[in-house]
């Protein structure tokens, strides 16, 4: 019972601060002295008027203390780690007195980035001005909002009493709406997509700290951001143990690389008019001593966030080119080798020659290896050293495949001008195309739009016989996916190989006979 008390007292003083601030304070005052006066006379009325002005300061009279919502961005509205760990700290400890919850959220937002390389900074300061504003004006006047970097934010709920999983999801939903509702700068549009993380007070541990409630929703965020765009997740408490485990790969990616566990597979791509293999894909895989096989998706995020991406290329290249000399040193052809490329390989000014050495050194042609870009590299960067990496390694002769056709916005043009040779078409146009008629149509139109364009096609993601023979076909030229052949080390290639002939020989003898 007592508890319920403190915390209704602690509501109330809540709800007397917020409505004694500026000038409706003064409509408060008749009703106090009128009241003091019925109540005790002339003394009483005496104690109001001296003590009045003193409870009027406390509550926050003379004006809220926090900046101007509608003013531009003050140093006071961008704080570090340490300082939002400290409000953080400062506000649990408020809750915890008056028996009341609080919560932290943290915000990513993406596209800021993209809006500051095309329309410049000045649109995108802006932008984080419009951003910070909006999350202040969806929440409630006592709560607390900074800006962490360029592109995150924090915010710290007042102490309430119902701030349960279900109405802090509510509030979390309502700001992501707030925040990605589109602004108008510079005549055009600009559309933002945020990621949202948060903890409340009440799912933690007794006894934690204000860095505890701030790492909590740093955690949040980071599965909010792999998991995005525009996700919203809650802490919990496998959350933690998932992020020290993170933790403890990003600390031991760096000697992976150095010691050799992490090294490419390779998937067989196919030929549906022969059948032959016309290439493989290199995979990168980390065969962990204690763990086993570590999924990409997890060791590639701790390289990304590492800033070692770099490595892993040169690491990948390097034994591609070894794997494709031994593979013709053994008699077994295998055309080509596509190795994947992001965006931050491409920058760099001396890929090309970096990798005409690479050739050279390993006696292969610049036909032999295939460089993979995602479509979003190429729709993204129209103009700059990528794109000049891009044209060049084309003129070079390498073959430029356009990896994850049909997520981007690449367009007839940019096909053209980077010397497009093969688009991959993503697994998700694939899936169901022998039971989905909508599918069926929608990659019928993608083969007839590249086969007019002069362009080889290859369906990824291909995991039935019902899927590889209707590709074959539609027209599509190359086939790769589960269905055909998992990754696999460069010493398996050779047996598999041997073995698919076989298959494939065998079939073309029933055929003839049967014909």
């Amino acid at each position: 019972m007592k508890a319920v008390v403190i915390a209704r007292f602690g509501e109330l003083k809540s709800t007397l601060r917020r409505g004694m601030r500026g000038p409706q304070a003064l409509a408060f005052l008749p009703a106090l002295a009128l009241a003091a006066f019925w109540l005790g006379g002339e003394a009483m009325l005496i104690i109001v008027a001296l003590g009045l002005p003193l409870l009027l300061v406390s509550l926050g009279e003379f004006g809220d203390r926090r900046p101007n919502r509608d003013t531009p961005l003050q140093q006071s509205d961008v704080v570090n780690a340490s300082g939002a760990t400290a409000l953080c700290e400062k506000i649990l400890n408020d809750a915890r007195e008056a028996n009341l919850s609080t919560a932290c959220f943290q915000f990513e937002v993406e596209g800021l980035e993209e809006i500051a390389q095309r329309a410049g900074e000045n649109t995108a300061d802006a932008l984080r001005e419009l951003t910070l504003t909006r999350i202040r004006n969806t929440l409630r006047s006592d709560d607390q909002a900074f800006r962490l970097s360029d592109t995150r934010y924090v915010a710290m709920v007042a102490p309430a009493m119902k701030l349960d999983l279900e109405s802090l999801l509510q509030l979390a939903t309502r700001l992501q709406s707030a925040l990605e509702e589109p602004a108008s700068f510079d005549n055009a549009m600009r559309f933002l997509s945020v990621s949202i993380g948060f903890c409340g007070s009440q799912r933690l541990k007794a006894g934690t700290t204000g860095d505890d409630l701030f790492e909590a929703a740093q955690i949040a965020l980071a599965e909010a951001v792999v998991n995005g765009p525009s996700a919203i997740r809650a802490w919990s408490e496998n959350m933690r143990a998932a992020h020290q485990a993170q933790k403890s790969l990003q600390n031991e990616v760096d000697k992976a690389l150095d010691n050799g566990q992490i090294q490419p597979w390779f998937q067989p791509q196919v030929c549906t008019s022969t059948g032959k293999i016309s290439g493989v894909e290199a995979l990168a895989r980390w065969i962990h001593p204690d763990r086993g096989i570590v999924p990409p998706a997890h060791f590639l995020r701790c390289l990304e966030e590492a800033g070692r991406m770099d490595r892993l290329n040169e690491v990948i290249l390097q034994h591609s080119m070894t794997a494709l000399r031994s593979w013709d040193q053994q008699g077994l052809e295998i055309p080509r080798v596509s190795v994947n490329f992001s965006e931050v390989e491409l920058r760099d000014p001396r890929l090309v020659e970096r990798i005409q050495w690479e050739l050279d050194r390993f006696g292969l042609t610049a036909p032999r290896l295939g460089i993979e870009v995602l479509e979003t590299v190429i729709a993204e960067a129209p103009e700059g050293i990528v794109a000049r990496n891009i044209v060049a390694l084309g003129e070079l002769g390498a073959q430029i495949d356009l990896d994850d056709f049909g997520t981007g916005h690449a367009s007839l043009n940019a096909l053209r001008r980077f010397r497009v040779h093969r688009l991959k078409i993503d697994r998700s146009f694939v899936t169901r195309i022998d039971r989905d008629e909508d599918q069926h149509r929608m990659l019928a139109a993608v083969l007839g739009m590249a086969d007019r364009l002069g362009l080889e096609t290859l369906a990824e993601g291909v995991e039935s016989v019902g899927e590889h023979a209707l590709l074959a076909q539609l027209g599509c030229d190359h086939v790769q996916g589960f269905g055909i052949a998992r990754p696999m080390p460069a010493d398996q290639i050779v047996e598999w190989a041997a073995e698919y002939t076989r298959k494939i020989a065998d079939t073309q003898i029933l055929g003839r006979k049967s014909g």
